[in-house]
């Protein structure tokens, strides 16, 4: 039989208790993300796989929020966050610091996400793109891979706040010992 748990059955931590535990080596970067729903999911989801940091690029709204909340449910305050006006600058930099950067794009060459294998020791930074224009060109110029979510059907296309929940699965799970925790 299966029963539902309750809330209060669910061992959640604090965010104190999240801001100490071992975290994903991964850092999302949102590039002027204008819905503050897609920012608030993204906290939630970040949150879920222990992810190290967002950083929230050009137009994206930033916390405190009553719309981000509404989707985060309180994870814009266990989440390490920052902002950061120019998405281009920041990848320069999180680069020159050793972390991979690598666009979430439909792009020539890109690797499907089901081949992507991330390499054990590094420290990635995956950039979501703005909803319509998806990641900037030149920012995906810098990047040192694209990764690319298979799709079947027709319109080739999934919300932002869905593709972060797709990458961070597959990517939390091809990292190891995400079940472990």
């Amino acid at each position: 039989m299966y029963k539902k748990l309750l809330n209060s059955q669910l061992s959640r931590i604090t965010p104190e208790q999240y801001k100490t535990i071992n975290k994903l080596p991964v850092v999302l970067i949102l590039d002027n993300i204008r819905s503050q729903h897609n920012i608030g999911a993204a906290f939630r989801t970040a949150d879920a796989f222990a992810i190290e940091k967002i950083y929230l690029c050009g137009i994206c709204a930033v916390p405190p929020s009553a719309e981000i909340r509404k989707a985060a449910l309180g994870a814009e305050e266990s989440v390490e966050w920052e902002y950061c006006e120019d998405t281009l600058t920041l990848v320069k930099k999180l680069k020159d610091g050793g972390v991979t950067p690598l666009s979430v794009e439909q792009t020539v060459n890109s690797v499907m996400l089901n081949k992507f294998i991330p390499e054990q020791g590094k420290k990635y930074a995956l950039i979501f793109g703005n909803e319509v224009k998806g990641v900037s060109q030149n920012v995906v110029d810098i990047c040192d891979g694209t990764i690319e979510i298979p799709q079947f059907g027709t319109k080739h296309s999934l919300n932002v706040s869905v593709s972060v929940g797709v990458v961070l699965w597959e990517v939390a799970s091809k990292m190891g010992n995400l079940f472990e925790r």
